[in-house]
């Protein structure tokens, strides 16, 4: 794996090295060991986290406040961001040394944070946990040599989502490829529903997971083997032309400036027949329309041709991580493992049931997570789901865990090149070469072997 020495000059964060550099390892240690050396827990943490649906942030507020109950020189303070304002405050507040003590994270940013040198190694968490508990591949996506900086939430993974009813009043079968899907959008296009919606704001990274899920679905990646964007390559291309054709022909005209949670909301809503995402669609439908819950199911991602072999597509694995800053590390450690405990873990998942899939063996098969009423309504998507995540990766991950594939999705410049090619009539493969540059050129920057 390349060595990121620049990426925070790159950003516009060039204090933030001097800022860490400021505090050695060794007055971490002593620091975070101060609380412990009595035998007894105590001292004030920060954690941020991009849970803002209410079951979520309740659960682990409840949790966290029992912590605090059983261990009264403890202080938690939380403070919740939306994943992209995550992103902004981190990258930010890492010059002045604002950081809190735990985090959630995107699995793409936690490479930034190693190579930023923010975040300290979890081995010691893991062990406590049970290493041999987690899921492998999700531990993997954030170790370096021996040591493993994140330890995985929960998962899950981009699937597509459909209206069962309007697709049996109007006689289609589920499409299996993308050509499938076009044909099957237009029909469906009708009576203030469109066969989808495709976002493309350049405030989120909607447009590269759109533009993933078809060249992943053919076996390919928006980066090579070396780690250079590709976006020129035939499949890249006719990925790019793909969407673009939906957005004209089938898309509401606002979804150019679409992020995620506008995105969904139309499938929330009933206003699109088609949407790709997990399970977290469940949850949205059943508070905005619970009528509909009876007509939504999730299916396989799409191919360009059905016989093609069934690649992984986009599996995420939400992990947490403890800030080198932290004075506290063993406070924020011991909470990271209390929040896996059985009760504590059972009922997070709960909170949003099908939404998040645990990365630990030893819970599907409790009572209280197999008798959940949403698991059970929707026991096909969650097998759909599952088989999905154990062959994804986070975008860009398909070759190696990188700080290229964090700066592909974050940077949001595939983003622009969709704006270029719709708004200014750009040619795809000009479009594609000019932003194809601009992220190896970032690349290069950043990178240093």
């Amino acid at each position: 794996m390349k060595k990121i020495v620049k990426l925070l000059c790159t950003v516009g964060l060039a204090a933030s090295v001097f800022a860490m550099a400021g505090c050695s390892s060794d007055d971490k240690k002593d620091d975070s060991q101060s609380s412990s050396k009595s035998g007894e827990l105590s001292g004030d943490i920060v954690m941020w986290h991009s849970f803002t649906q209410g079951p979520r942030l309740e659960s682990i507020q409840k949790s966290a406040d029992e912590f605090m109950k059983d261990h009264p020189k403890v202080k938690i303070k939380i403070e919740t961001f939306s994943w992209n304002d995550f992103y902004t405050k981190w990258t930010t507040g890492l010059a002045n040394g604002n950081v809190p003590d735990i985090s959630t994270a995107l699995p793409n940013q936690v490479m930034e944070m190693i190579n930023s040198d923010a975040i300290v190694p979890l081995n010691d968490t893991i062990k406590e946990i049970g290493q041999d508990r987690f899921n492998k591949n999700a531990l993997d996506e954030a170790k370096v040599g021996k040591n493993y900086y994140s330890v995985p939430l929960y998962s899950h993974a981009q699937v597509m989502w459909v209206r069962t009813d309007l697709l049996k009043q109007h006689n289609i079968e589920v499409p299996k490829t993308w050509d499938e899907l076009f044909e099957a959008s237009k029909k469906l296009t009708a009576d203030g529903v469109y066969g989808m919606s495709v976002p493309l704001g350049t405030n989120d990274f909607m447009a590269t997971r759109f533009l993933n899920f078809y060249v992943r679905s053919a076996g390919g990646s928006l980066l090579t083997k070396d780690l250079k964007a590709d976006l020129t390559s035939k499949l890249a291309q006719d990925g790019i032309k793909y969407w673009v054709k939906m957005y004209k022909e089938v898309s509401p005209k606002d979804s150019l400036n679409f992020n995620v949670l506008q995105q969904a909301t139309l499938f929330y809503q009933g206003k699109t027949a088609f949407d790709f995402n997990s399970g977290f669609h469940i949850g949205g439908v059943q508070a905005n329309s619970p009528q509909l819950l009876d007509s939504i199911d999730a299916y396989p991602m799409p191919k360009v041709k059905d016989s093609d072999k069934d690649y992984g597509i986009e599996t995420s694995n939400i992990p947490m991580v403890v800030w080198k800053n932290s004075k506290h590390q063993d406070v924020a450690k011991a909470f990271m493992q209390y929040l896996f405990k059985d009760k504590n873990y059972v009922e997070f998942l709960n909170s949003t049931p099908v939404g998040m899939l645990p990365t630990i063996s030893g819970i599907t098969d409790l009572p209280e997570y197999k008798d959940n009423e949403t698991r059970k309504k929707f026991a096909h998507a969650e097998e759909v789901i599952l088989e999905a995540a154990k062959k994804g990766t986070a975008i860009g991950y398909e070759n190696e865990p990188s700080v290229q594939a964090g700066l592909m999705t974050n940077q949001h410049i595939i983003e622009q090149m969709f704006q270029d090619i719709i708004s200014n009539g750009t040619d795809p493969m000009k479009a594609a070469k000019s932003a194809e540059k601009q992220l190896n050129d970032l690349f290069e920057t950043v990178a240093v072997k």
